[in-house]
This record gives C-alpha cells, structure tokens and sequence, in this order.
C-alpha cells in the first residue's frame, strides 16, 4: 500500500526527470530539480525601476502604470515535472533551498508553498510542482534542467474541534483553492 511519494508527470515521462531524493540520513527535505532549462530576469531589468521611481517621486500610477507592473511583476514558475501523492491529513511543504538566496539571488514570494493532498492528478495541470522565484540580484539567474531548486517536505496538519470546510472536490491546478 502506497502512503506518500513522487511520480513523474505525464508531460515528462521521457525526459529523464529524477524523483526528489533526501540528500542525508537526517534531511527532512527532499530535493527538487528544474524540469527544463529557464532564465528567471532580475526584477531591476523589468519596468520595475520606472514604476519604483514614479512612486519615489509622488507621480500617481494611472491604469496602464499599473496593468503593466501587474502585468511583469509576477514570479517566475520553475516546472519540476514530479508530483506527489500523501494521505488525506498531509501536506507538502515547499522550501527554498538556503543556498538560493544567498549564492544566486532568487526567493520564493510566497515563502513556503503548501500542497494539499488533493492537488495530486488534478484536472487542470496532473498535479505538476512548481516553485515560483523572484530575482532579487542584478543579474538574470539562469537555470538548467537537473539543478536543485527547492525541497519539499511532508507533514502532518492539525484541524480545530469545529471544523467546516467546505467540503468540494479540486476544480483546478496551481493557486485553484484561492482568488
């Protein structure tokens, strides 16, 4: 009987993507890599510096200031090509490797990610894992397919005593529980 793991999204079933891995005895993380090559831009070479320095300057954003920072202000989704099977009352946590922002300048927005266990074969993407990074450095961050990106961890969750979820099945993929 199957508890908790990694399987290999159909998209990449023959593209040699390797099942996160523990790197140590004592690591509670599992290694992700980058499911495909791609360059995360800084956010200093985007219209990000003339929208800071309209604000800087008290000029007010009109509508199309702000459709187009909304518009290339968003993180990046790195594909990992895996996704993960767990019990009803799991979770996966979604980390940042420590070396990421220290050595290469990229974070994650959203500091942790949380996959539910229902997101595994959702209809809108198979349950694919991203990691979502910003590059905070001056440089584009370039990223190859194999590189380690992030760690994934499972873990237990707690509900309160009065409990009321709503109790619906998964309609989507990525961000599909929220707005």
């Amino acid at each position: 009987m199957r508890t908790r793991g990694f399987e290999v999204v159909t998209k990449y079933q023959d593209e040699n993507i390797k099942l996160p891995q523990r790197q140590t005895i004592a690591s509670a993380g599992y290694d992700f890599e980058a499911a495909e090559d791609i360059t995360i831009p800084s956010i200093w070479c985007l219209d990000f510096v003339r929208i800071f320095r309209l604000i800087r300057n008290g000029h007010e954003l009109n509508e199309l200031d702000l459709e187009r920072a909304e518009k290339i202000l968003k993180p990046i989704l790195v594909p990992t090509g895996i996704k993960a099977y767990m019990p009803e009352d799991e979770v996966l946590i979604l980390a940042n490797r420590s070396s990421n922002t220290f050595k290469r300048n990229i974070s994650l927005p959203n500091g942790i990610g949380v996959v539910d266990s229902d997101y595994y074969n959702n209809e809108n993407n198979e349950g694919e894992l991203f990691f979502q990074f910003i590059n905070y450095g001056v440089r584009p961050r370039k990223i190859k397919k194999g590189d380690r990106i992030g760690q994934g961890i499972f873990m237990k969750y707690l509900k309160t005593d009065n409990d009321q979820a709503v109790l619906q099945k998964r309609t989507g993929g990525f961000g599909s529980s929220g707005i």
